[in-house]
């Protein structure tokens, strides 16, 4: 064999294992969005036509579904006590479309106000913010989290200024 039959077109070697073993072995680990999955193959030296064709046998037996990933990331990004926006942002970070975000979230029926008080409540407990310094820190917590200043200001019940 040439040295051209062996790599591609990086110059890397091809891949020992089929482009289908590859994506069944990344889906068996953890679900993957759709371009998620799609750059690690790309990444591992497989072609976009043989890419496409992996993508494509995965969907057809459902082990490769952006619905169920979205599900799954905004029921673990709830219980790592994250906001709206942290699982929207880390949703869009992997590749999946606005709508089926959307979608997932909708679906979700969560009370994204009462969630920023459980969150609140676990991290800084009844302590009272008596400083507008530990005001502008539990605020930045929050915010951190993904909870808009809305959440953040029902959560730690704040209409008066200081």
């Amino acid at each position: 064999m040439t040295e051209n039959t062996l790599s591609n077109s990086k110059g890397r070697a091809k891949p020992k294992k089929s482009v289908k073993e590859a994506a069944v072995g990344y889906l068996s680990r953890r679900d993957h969005a759709e371009k998620e999955l799609r750059q690690k193959l790309i990444a591992r030296g497989y072609s976009a036509e043989e890419v496409d064709q992996a993508i494509d046998f995965c969907q057809d037996y459902n082990w490769l579904n952006d619905v169920r990933y979205a599900s799954i990331t905004v029921r673990n990004g709830i219980a790592k006590g994250w906001g709206e926006l942290r699982i929207q942002q880390e949703m869009a970070m992997k590749g999946v479309e606005s709508s089926v975000i959307d979608q997932v979230l909708e679906a979700a029926d969560i009370d994204w106000n009462q969630h920023a008080c459980e969150v609140a409540q676990r991290k800084f407990g009844q302590t009272p913010i008596d400083t507008p310094k530990e005001k502008a820190k539990r605020y930045r917590f929050m915010q951190s989290r993904g909870f808009n200043f809305d959440q953040i200001a029902y959560a730690f019940g704040q209409d008066e200024e200081y």
